[in-house]
């Protein structure tokens, strides 16, 4: 039971800072999902990072699992896509969908670099 209350205390926090967060640059930029995106990309580095310094299980409940997991929105990512796609705004729905895959994993594997200059 402990393990659900450190994951749903994480993910409460996560999930009102990534509202915040899109909130504010989807409303802000001309790339209409740049909240999206830098929630996401955050989110990769941070969990690359997390995942290399191998947290206490306490606090990859909290942190990766709950904090990240709601931060993070894949969900929100595929409903954006399939927005554009249905808008048909290709150039749009490709350019998104490369940035945030490509770019996506480059940003978790820094982390997970990162985290190794930390630990050294």
């Amino acid at each position: 039971m402990m393990n659900f209350l450190l994951v749903a205390v994480g993910g409460f926090f996560g999930a009102i800072l990534r509202a915040v967060i899109s909130k504010r640059l989807n409303h802000k930029n001309r790339f209409v999902h740049f909240g999206t995106f830098t929630v996401n990309m955050l989110g990769s580095f941070a969990l690359g990072f997390l995942v290399n310094i191998h947290l206490h299980t306490n606090a990859n409940l909290i942190l990766s699992i709950g904090f990240l997991g709601a931060f993070t929105t894949f969900s929100t990512f595929k409903l954006e896509t399939l927005t554009l796609v249905h808008a048909k705004q290709w150039k749009q729905f490709v350019i998104y969908s490369l940035l945030t895959y490509t770019i996506g994993l480059y940003i978790a594997y820094a982390g997970f670099l990162m985290a190794a200059l930390y630990l050294s």
